[in-house]
């Protein structure tokens, strides 16, 4: 398998895994989500646009469910990653993040 369709395959499995949490989330939450979940996006999304190295050509994705904020997207570094994951992290709000972005080279 070639790197690009083990990035694909990887980022597939863990959105699936965003997934089924977010059944249990949205049970418990309803169809719009849990109250604040829209705001820690927001503030995860704003707080991103102090970090130049996050942006283009870079494409982070933030969804918040249950004051949990999903990663997703590519990078061009892994400490990219990681400064997003930090980032979201000390956000207000945020219970825990999982970290979904792939590094493409």
């Amino acid at each position: 398998m070639n790197k690009r369709k083990h990035v694909h395959a990887w980022t597939l499995v863990f959105a699936l895994t965003g997934a089924v949490t977010g059944c249990a989330t949205f049970e418990k939450c309803g169809l719009d989500g849990c109250p604040g979940d829209a705001k820690i996006t927001a503030n995860v999304e704003s707080r991103f646009q102090s970090h130049p190295e996050l942006g283009p050509p870079n494409t982070i994705e933030v969804q918040t469910l249950d004051r949990v904020v999903y990663l997703s997207g590519f990078v061009s570094a892994g400490e990219q990653s990681s400064i997003a994951q930090s980032v979201a992290l000390t956000s207000p709000g945020v219970a825990r993040v999982v970290n979904s972005i792939a590094v493409e080279h």
